[in-house]
């Protein structure tokens, strides 16, 4: 892999902030002052430059619940 440029790796360096933070992009953007559509932006764009991006966070949407009887 070639070097990273510098923005490159600014929002490369976000991605795995927010990874490593188990925070999902919206959260991580909101909190950073990030505009969210361009942290997106830039996730794909480092894929399809086969730059290896961090999973995403995603929180689980649905909760188990138990109903007492």
């Amino acid at each position: 892999m070639n070097e990273l440029t510098s923005t490159q790796a600014y929002w490369l360096g976000h991605l795995f902030h927010a990874s490593s933070r188990q925070l999902s992009l919206s959260e991580y953007a909101e909190e950073q002052g990030l505009d969210l559509s361009s942290l997106l932006a830039w996730e794909q764009r480092l894929v399809v430059q086969r730059v290896p991006v961090p999973p995403r966070h995603r929180p689980l949407r649905f909760v188990a619940v138990e109903v007492a009887r």
